[in-house]
């Protein structure tokens, strides 16, 4: 590297580094605001928020930032430079394209609907009123709608809604998912309908068995414990808290999580730290030197929600982790737990039984939850649907899907943070990252076949190791095909999850 293109490209790192560190410094606002803030602050909030959104709009859009792009790419030396350079340069120039595109005014606007939205839809959850959250909803999606259409011309994508999914998944269109998901959605019918002719019907009683908040927070201590998130002592860079709707945010030393307590529902608590734990570690595994660049982030949203989905269902659900797991419910949470057989509590926690709500589908049903989300999404950007509609087509969808009746939109339309946080394209990450994951352990099977046995013995490094050796150290220097190709060897095919899914239900319901 010549000493003009180094200097030229040791600048630009600068820039960058100052641009994530705002960034980290918004995640924690964002953290405080659903989690510590006193109501009364939402107004202060949302200035706070439009004001951090402006400057850090301002840094990735610098003019002198894109000339710099711009002089090192046309460099003769630029040619010398190596992957992750190259990679560095190409990330930034897509950020700077796009945003330079996006007025500031309009970012500013979103920053402040987002926060004044996701407060409304708080109070119209908790008071079952929809009406409530019409009228910021109707905004919010006006505004994503302006951002999506100067987005599509500069993204060159088809429509405004694709532009919206590029920002999550690089590479997918909705017709793309829509194909994939009408095949996931008819092998999931099929396994669903075997489920249904067994005539098998686990005693999931045990899911219900009052579990005190306290009780429930030393289980998520010891599953954190188990996968490695560390939240105690001086080299502690994690933290479990409680909120409305379970997230995660954080940058390589400080990953946050958040969980949820039912009494009556500990299961949700349990597989909420470990979806999030997912995220967490997955945070802080990209590789230290890769940290302040655009290599040391995600791939995309669906690679990390793979990463979050595999530690709740590929290893929180299996038999294996169960086993091991049932005897430490037992000692930390006693009466609840006693009398409980491993075989039982596997078919109990691996129920499949249809519901409204998201957060308590099991492996079978879960992915026609995100399914109607985007079947959704996708109309409402295409002006099929207005926000009027939204219920009816929703209460519609999961009947006809899942079999069940919607009884209020709070457990209906209401019930995801997603699209009043403005997150329009977001839903169908959490189905993708399912389907990764079936072609992840169809590879690890291979690589390392006993690691479902580690998993009973109560080791997780085998697994943790490969899906940092294999997704997470490499941060963001492939886009999803590649990574994905590199990792499996295929191309995007959702037959590995549905043959997961089908071996193991036939265990569990004996077709």
């Amino acid at each position: 590297m010549s000493t003009n293109i180094k200097k030229a490209y040791e600048e630009f790192l600068g820039r960058c580094k100052d641009a994530y560190v705002l960034q980290s410094a918004m995640g924690v606002i964002s953290w405080d605001m659903q989690t510590k803030m006193p109501p009364a602050g939402v107004k202060l909030r949302g200035q706070q928020a439009a004001l951090l959104q402006v400057i850090h709009h301002k840094m990735i859009t610098d003019p002198e930032l894109g000339k710099r792009i711009e002089s090192i790419m046309r460099d003769p030396g630029y040619v010398n430079l190596g992957t992750v350079e190259k990679r560095n340069l190409f990330l930034a120039k897509k950020v700077y394209d796009e945003n330079t595109k996006i007025p500031e005014n309009l970012v500013a606007e979103l920053a402040r609907q987002r926060t004044v939205t996701i407060d409304v839809w708080k109070r119209a959850k908790s008071t079952k009123n929809f009406g409530m959250l019409k009228p910021e909803l109707k905004k919010m999606i006006e505004l994503r709608m302006k951002s999506a259409e100067i987005l599509m011309k500069v993204k060159e994508t088809k429509t405004p809604y694709d532009a919206l999914l590029d920002g999550y998944e690089p590479g997918l269109s909705a017709e793309d998912i829509t194909r994939i998901f009408n095949d996931l959605k008819a092998g999931l019918f099929d396994i669903m309908n075997k489920v249904k002719k067994t005539g098998f019907v686990p005693d999931a009683s045990v899911m219900t068995r009052p579990v005190p908040a306290e009780i429930q927070h030393k289980i998520s201590e010891a599953a954190m414990d188990f996968i490695g998130y560390e939240t105690k002592g001086p080299n502690a860079w994690g933290r479990i808290d409680e909120t409305e709707h379970p997230f995660t945010t954080g940058y390589y030393d400080d990953v946050r999580i958040t969980t949820r307590t039912t009494e009556n529902w500990w299961p949700r608590s349990l597989f909420t730290v470990l979806h999030e734990g997912g995220h967490a570690v997955y945070d802080r595994n990209y590789p230290r030197e890769y940290m302040y660049q655009p290599v040391g982030d995600r791939c995309s949203h669906g690679i990390h929600e793979s990463q979050s989905r595999f530690l709740e269902n590929m290893v929180g659900k299996s038999p294996e982790f169960l086993s091991y797991m049932l005897p430490r419910l037992k000692k930390i949470a006693g009466k609840p737990f006693r009398g409980v057989w491993a075989k039982d509590f596997v078919a109990a926690v691996n129920r499949v039984a249809p519901t409204v709500l998201r957060g308590q589908a099991d492996e079978a049903t879960y992915n026609l939850h995100i399914i109607i989300r985007f079947e959704m999404e996708r109309d409402i950007f295409a002006g099929k649907l207005t926000v009027d509609d939204l219920p009816a087509v929703w209460n519609r969808k999961y009947k006809e899907y899942l079999g069940v009746e919607v009884r209020d939109d709070s457990e209906g339309v209401m019930q995801d943070t997603h699209w009043a946080s403005g997150s329009y394209g977001y839903f169908p990450s959490y189905a993708i990252g399912n389907i990764y994951d079936g072609m992840f352990v169809k590879k690890m099977s291979r690589d390392i076949p006993g690691w479902k046995k580690a998993l009973k013995r109560g080791e997780f490094k085998p697994v943790g190791d490969w899906l940092a050796r294999n997704v997470q150290n490499k941060g963001n220097l492939h886009d999803p095909p590649d990574l994905m190709k590199g990792v499996t060897g295929e191309k995007l095919t959702v037959k590995p999850f549905l043959s997961y899914l089908d071996k193991k239900y036939s265990k569990i319901y004996g077709y």
